[in-house]
């Protein structure tokens, strides 16, 4: 497997009652779709998977499998605070059809670098799927270092990193990494582009779920090399990423996609977006149907 381009960390839809709406969940799926979206990550954080229980997280997979029907990977969400569980996990998404297992460090624990050796390869060696190395150290309280990624990127079961830290040295770090069957991904959209000027094979993208057809827009021209047209395309996002951020990931990013009808909210401890932020989102909501419109327009 080689993962490059525009993969959507999908969010999860609820209803207004709060259980998961699969009408809207399989629009959101067409939607990326019909983008052009190169892959996509079912119960990431984005998708709230802590919140989700073990027959919704089946029901969502088993549905996104059956609906994108093989035409691009599928990647699942499995990760977890121990060893063993995020096996089972990814044995259990692998027995659903996907086609990889985006697998965080394990949030909460802290291990070492050693423990995370030997915790990402019994996952690779026993899980089932291939693997997508996670690092988030702001959600997990975990750093996987640069030179614990390259022993790991040796392992034949483990095929790319999605690297969320924003600060271009460790991108850098990581970029010598890159050959055939291992991607470095950035997970951060704001630097996206520049992990990707510089060489990076993709991004896994928040923003893309109200953007898909700008994020593949901006794929093509960055790992094309056009750099100048790729700049002033990321600009017109700069506003979208920073609403994003206003607060915890993923506030902000449900608040567009219930203006687009799709999905109801959150689950606690999260709640919906501050009302201090609603016209700020209506503008914003306006602006990206436009972008999306011009991109629908371009790629036709």
């Amino acid at each position: 497997m080689q993962l490059s381009g525009s993969i959507t960390a999908l969010a999860t839809p609820f209803t207004d009652a709060g259980d998961i709406d699969l009408p809207a969940w399989q629009r959101l799926l067409e939607a990326q779709l019909a983008a052009g979206t190169n892959a996509l990550v079912v119960a990431g954080s984005t998708g709230e998977a802590p919140a989700l229980f073990d027959a919704e997280f089946e029901t969502l997979l088993r549905s996104a499998v059956a609906f994108v029907a093989g035409r691009i990977p599928v990647l699942a969400g499995t990760g977890q605070s121990n060893t063993a569980k995020t096996i089972l996990a990814n044995q259990r998404a692998a027995a659903l059809g996907a086609d990889a297992a985006l697998v965080v460090t394990p949030p909460y624990v802290r291990p070492t670098q050693s423990g995370l050796l030997a915790h990402f390869r019994a996952v690779a060696d026993e899980g089932g799927l291939p693997v997508v190395l996670y690092n988030v150290p702001g959600r997990t309280g975990c750093d996987m270092a640069p030179e614990t990624t390259a022993d790991l990127a040796m392992h034949p079961n483990i095929v790319g990193i999605k690297e969320a830290r924003a600060d271009e040295s460790r991108m850098d770090s990581l970029l010598p990494l890159r050959r055939q069957g291992f991607a470095v991904l950035s997970g951060d959209d704001p630097t996206a582009l520049r992990a990707m000027l510089a060489g990076a094979d993709g991004i896994v993208s928040v923003a893309s779920n109200v953007v898909p057809g700008a994020f593949r827009r901006l794929c093509e021209l960055a790992r094309a090399g056009d750099a100048a047209e790729a700049e002033e395309f990321d600009a017109r996002l700069h506003a979208l990423y920073h609403f994003l951020g206003l607060e915890p990931n993923p506030i902000p990013l449900k608040a567009l996609l219930a203006l687009n009808g799709i999905g109801h909210g959150l689950r606690l401890p999260l709640q919906p977006l501050s009302s201090m932020h609603a016209a700020e989102a209506e503008r914003l909501h306006a602006d990206i149907i436009q972008l999306e419109q011009r991109c629908r327009i371009k790629a036709a």
